[in-house]
């Protein structure tokens, strides 16, 4: 009955979509997106080439029967309690899957997912919109008003979607009503309006459509684990945004951790087999911040360039640092990682000089030194091919974190992989 759990080491964008779509593909019977909602952007590529992202589902929804290389089951996808829910992006998401010949028959949503409202967006626009890195798509709102036993839950608009809207109306008017005694311009209030007429519009159908999938039973993962079947989860951003992590305010609103995915599931610690920590080999954050490692603009322009630093929900710039292996070994310590997977070490094939941060001085990072290896590694698939170099830079990190790097990508699709 193993349980295999794939979380992100680093400040999220580490490739753990990448790397859940190439377990999923010869292993996982289930997959479970355990945290987070739609400020996610998980991209994987197919054996075709071609490219899909998930928000809010679960990267396992990608493996189709096309996929016939391989004999493949049904998987079945969950969207656990631990997730907030946006019911018309959920909606537009599956739609658009649709229209790439995927259609989502096994997806299971707990009805107890908080649900982000129209006021949640509105407010994360409001106040934190180019701060702490937020998406602005209400999940910060989302959590907070779940803390405060005060959320609408799944379960809520699918036994009763008109009794549920206007509570979801009540809630907007009175938060229009406090905007606008605090003196917030006029245009903004009109423009509220607007949104939450549009929203309205969109409301309806999609509950239509999205209240098919949900649970019907809440112990389906637990009683998924007593059947032996195998079961993948799939953590969102990572944990150097942990909302219970001293980088806070900077953060996200989850845990994506192995304590938020246990939470989330009601799984326990003992039925978790592995722990995979996926990481670049080098680093990268969005928004504002304490970044230590974050490097200089020459080869900061160098990884965004060649590593497409761009979001794959926002499109907002990453910023680019040296791997920081102080707060990766304390990642790993903390949620017993059982083994690495380092991605996107061909960005790194033309830089002369690289860094790797290890250890701090009066909150200072100093590094140690590696030469480059100046020669592809694009879809090497050996680790026996890889340069000398980059195999030096991958065995520092293994010895530093006391850690194995179990799988290498070398590239976005799934054929572009080492598994040592």
């Amino acid at each position: 009955m193993p349980t295999k759990l794939v979380l992100g080491l680093q400040h999220g964008d580490e490739g753990k979509g990448r790397v859940v779509d190439d377990i999923a593909e010869y292993w996982a019977d289930v997959v479970v997106r355990f945290q987070g909602g739609g400020n996610a952007g998980h991209t994987v590529y197919d054996r075709e080439g071609n490219k899909y992202v998930t928000h809010i589902l679960p990267v396992g929804i990608v493996i189709k029967q096309s996929d016939n290389h391989i004999s493949r089951r049904n998987i079945t996808n969950i969207i656990s309690r631990g997730c907030v829910l946006n019911v018309i992006d959920l909606y537009e998401e599956i739609n658009s899957f649709k229209q790439k010949e995927i259609t989502p028959n096994d997806l299971q949503i707990s009805g107890y997912c908080p649900l982000i409202e129209p006021t949640h967006i509105l407010l994360d626009r409001l106040k934190y919109q180019g701060k702490l890195g937020t998406t602005a798509r209400g999940i910060g709102p989302a959590y907070s008003d779940f803390y405060a036993r005060d959320s609408i839950l799944f379960k809520d608009i699918v036994k009763n979607p008109e009794a549920t809207l206007y509570k979801i109306q009540e809630k907007f008017f009175n938060f229009q009503t406090e905007i606008a005694q605090s003196n917030v311009d006029g245009d903004v209030i009109n423009k509220n309006f607007s949104f939450f007429n549009e929203w309205t519009k969109n409301y309806r159908e999609a509950i239509k459509c999205v209240s098919n999938f949900i649970m019907t039973d809440e112990s389906l993962i637990i009683d998924l684990y007593e059947q032996g079947k195998n079961i993948l989860l799939e953590g969102a951003q990572g944990c150097g945004l942990n909302i219970h992590s001293n980088n806070y305010p900077d953060v996200t609103s989850s845990a994506p951790t192995v304590g938020g995915a246990l939470n989330s599931t009601g799984l326990n610690h003992n039925q978790i087999d592995e722990v995979i920590g996926v990481l670049k080999a080098y680093k990268t954050k969005v928004g504002t911040g304490n970044f230590p490692s974050e490097c200089d603009e020459i080869n900061g322009n160098i990884l965004a360039t060649i590593g497409n630093e761009y979001g794959a929900t926002t499109g907002r710039d990453r910023r680019c640092g040296w791997l920081d292996l102080v707060a990766l070994k304390k990642a790993i310590f903390t949620n017993s990682v059982t083994d690495l997977c380092i991605t996107k070490l061909d960005v790194m094939d033309e830089l002369k000089q690289i860094k790797v941060c290890v250890e701090y001085k009066n909150k200072e990072p100093l590094y140690k030194n590696f030469d480059g290896w100046l020669t592809s590694t694009e879809g090497i698939t050996e680790y026996s091919q890889l340069p000398e170099n980059a195999k030096k830079y991958i065995e520092f990190i293994e010895n530093f974190t006391e850690c194995n790097a179990a799988i290498i990508s070398t590239g976005p699709s799934r054929d572009q992989t080492i598994s040592k």
